[in-house]
């Protein structure tokens, strides 16, 4: 890999605080556009594999665009992405004086729409739970307490993956996780999610061991090794279709759903922000435009005239 590229991904890790997934994001973004560059004539300009990125313009950009979108056929906000992350690559050179000039100041991006989230209702939830509960198996026993979980606590699947046992408070009924840009916040567990969990810790987490014993993760496969977050979109995916959902869900069409239940039964945005991790209370206001009713009683609680 480029260097330069090596250089940004370094920075983005240590200085900016950025997790590992994110950065790999970046790092398979700026690989695709290192590609585009090498089959159109501007790949690696001497042996080392180092690429003179003064030689990018903004014509070679517009043309990247255009390829994203029509040969590779990526929708708007895939490609709006990936060109955020060519920007922010340039402004990395132009800050550190590897380029004099940024030529993606002037460079537009597809327009994106901000689309509502997807949640489940309280009756699609329930169901989903108790399909989960019916496997007696060990691995049963691991996805229920995973889908007890991403409903209870609004974790994103890549928080889930990377919890240790020591990340878990019985006593307290609490999670300690660690979010976006390393940020640590605690979540806490309802009753029946505590319960569970527990039964998981003391039981078939052990039996899934094995001779694993010093494997601190806390979620395993049957082989003790760390269960990835793709593993967990299939295990999802197949408890769906038995609770019969026919809408496509993700991990994070739970973290939505208990989003917005909780605004829905009254909790403050304040206080779903903070449990969702969020850093901007804006990004936590999205979940207002599906809970019309909690709009209505805020406006009626904290207007002077209403």
């Amino acid at each position: 890999m480029d260097r330069t590229i090596s250089s940004f991904l370094q920075h983005l890790l240590v200085e900016k605080g950025f997790s590992q997934n994110t950065c790999d994001a970046y790092r398979n973004d700026l690989s695709q556009f290192s590609e585009f560059l090498s089959r159109n004539g501007s790949g690696p300009s001497s042996s080392n594999n180092a690429y003179d990125w003064t030689r990018v313009n903004i014509d070679t950009l517009n043309l990247y665009i255009t390829d994203l979108k029509d040969r590779k056929g990526y929708r708007n906000a895939t490609t709006a992405r990936k060109v955020a992350s060519v920007k922010s690559f340039f402004g990395f050179m132009a800050e550190n004086g590897i380029i004099t000039e940024d030529p993606t100041e002037s460079l537009g991006t597809p327009k994106v729409g901000r689309s509502l989230p997807k949640y489940l209702t309280e009756e699609e939830v329930t169901k989903l739970l108790e399909v989960s509960y019916k496997p007696g198996t060990n691995e049963g026993q691991r996805d229920a307490v995973i889908m007890e979980l991403l409903y209870a606590t609004g974790l994103r699947v890549g928080e889930l993956v990377s919890l240790n046992v020591g990340d878990v408070n019985i006593e307290e009924s609490y999670i300690r996780c660690l979010g976006k840009g390393s940020k640590e916040r605690i979540v806490h567990l309802y009753p029946k999610a505590l319960q569970v969990l527990a039964k998981y810790m003391k039981n078939a987490r052990l039996l899934m061991l094995g001779s694993r014993k010093q494997e601190p993760a806390l979620f395993i496969n049957h082989r003790g090794e760390r269960l990835t977050r793709q593993w967990v979109w299939s295990i999802l995916k197949n408890y769906a279709q038995a609770a019969g959902i026919k809408s496509s869900i993700t991990p994070h069409t739970l973290r939505h759903s208990f989003a917005t239940h909780l605004l829905q039964n009254g909790a403050s945005l304040r206080h779903v922000q903070e449990l969702l991790g969020h850093s901007s209370i804006s990004t936590t206001q999205v979940y207002t435009h599906l809970t019309s009713p909690y709009v209505r009683e805020e406006y009626e609680r904290s207007h002077p005239r209403a």
